[in-house]
């Protein structure tokens, strides 16, 4: 089952009518999200990336998905429907703007939205092999902190990463700062505190990067964000990506080993962000 504009419907059976801007025009956005224990994990964090993409694209927010409850509470319907709802799901919204038309967007603006699930498997194994993009970089724009509007970039960079049989690739900005990696932010220990590149790099705002500043905090360690070269990233004690599904460590980045998974205080923050949850 998945949620239409607030109405169940069978998957195997539904379509979407045309025209629609989001195919069109990528005229949207999209948030993914984990739900487990009855609840949406890091939902400060997206409901706040959320509101923050739909005011700069100039669509209204459903008012099913603008609050907590609202949110939790429509989800959990979808949630509910599923064949194995007792299980953590992956959640995926997608809006995109109402209308026809060309680039020129309709007005009044209104939103459209579609809402899916499928089981989630965390996967919080390290990764053995990560090395810098080569044949693409992290573009900042208006929208860049937002899932969505930059989705062929990711692409590129994903057929990239399995082109060199790497587990993952770092992007850098155009001006060669570190960004994020193909489909998660990342960050580094050094010295005893964690650095992570800023937004000015182009990358996506990370929820659960969020969620562990926040845990960092809570235990007295230093957080710092900034445009970084390679250099720095490759000079780390240890490194990790972060996003939804987990925080893996890093054990190779280009020519450099690391020690990332035995890091005690990667060790350290990874175990309070599962307990703070």
């Amino acid at each position: 089952m998945l949620l239409y504009n607030d109405t169940l419907h069978a998957a195997a059976t539904f379509s979407l009518p045309l025209p629609n801007r989001g195919l069109f025009f990528n005229d949207g956005f999209f948030e993914t999200m984990v739900w487990a224990g009855g609840a949406l994990r890091y939902q400060p964090h997206h409901l706040a990336r959320m509101h923050r993409a739909a005011a700069v694209l100039g669509l209204p927010l459903p008012a099913a998905l603008a609050t907590p409850a609202a949110l939790t509470a429509t989800l959990g319907q979808l949630v509910a429907a599923q064949p194995i709802p007792g299980l953590p799901q992956r959640v995926r919204v997608q809006f995109w703007r109402a209308g026809a038309g060309l680039y020129t967007a309709p007005e009044p603006a209104a939103t459209q939205w579609l809402a899916t699930a499928q089981p989630f498997e965390a996967r919080d194994t390290p990764l053995a092999s990560v090395d810098f993009a080569t044949t693409v970089h992290a573009q900042l724009s208006p929208v860049s902190f937002c899932k969505g509007p930059n989705a062929l970039l990711y692409v590129l960079a994903a057929r990239e990463r399995e082109q060199r049989g790497l587990d993952d690739i770092v992007l850098l900005s155009a001006q060669g700062y570190v960004a994020e990696a193909g489909a998660a932010a990342v960050g580094w220990i050094r010295d005893g505190a964690v650095y992570v590149p800023a937004e000015a790099a182009g990358g996506v705002a990370g929820t659960r990067l969020a969620h562990l500043k926040a845990v960092a905090a809570t235990l007295d360690i230093a957080w710092h964000e900034g445009l970084y070269e390679p250099a720095d990233m490759l000079a780390a004690e240890a490194v990790f990506t972060a996003n939804v599904a987990s925080i893996r460590p890093v054990l190779r980045l280009g020519t450099v080993r690391l020690t990332s998974g035995q890091h005690p205080l990667l060790k350290q923050l990874r175990l309070a962000d599962s307990a703070a949850g």
